[in-house]
């Protein structure tokens, strides 16, 4: 009964790993103007992923370590997510969002107003 108990334990265990999402863990955003950049936590937040700025490298704005960068970001179909918000640091503003995980290490994301007419993105890689 043990060995039993174990197993389906164990197996458990290895079906979350392997639904977990692929655009969960930590990944560097684009330089800004000034060559610095910032670590992005991605993880979920309920059902849907949301984003922790974790750090500030090559820039003194360390009052941003923390912030909700990404909310409520939906999965919308394989590599594709959408319905969530971006909080953009430079501007302090809020846009609607969507991502595209190009590839298992690059995560495409941008943020959008007037209707999707005006985006702006960058291309994220992960670090682990």
């Amino acid at each position: 009964m043990k060995k039993l108990f174990g197993s389906v334990v164990a197996l458990t265990m290895m079906a979350g790993v392997a639904s977990a999402d692929p655009a969960l863990g930590r990944w560097q955003s684009e330089p800004g103007e000034t060559g610095g950049y910032i670590l992005v936590d991605i993880a979920m937040c309920g059902a849907r992923l949301c984003g922790t700025i974790a750090n500030v490298v090559g820039n003194d704005n360390t009052s941003i370590i923390g912030r909700t960068i990404i909310e409520n970001m939906g999965k919308n179909g394989a590599t594709e997510y959408a319905g969530g918000t971006i909080w953009a640091p430079d501007t302090d503003k809020t846009y609607r969002s969507k991502m595209e995980l190009l590839n298992a290490n690059t995560l495409k994301v941008s943020g959008c107003v007037a209707g999707g007419l005006i985006c702006r993105g960058q291309t994220w890689t992960r670090v682990n």
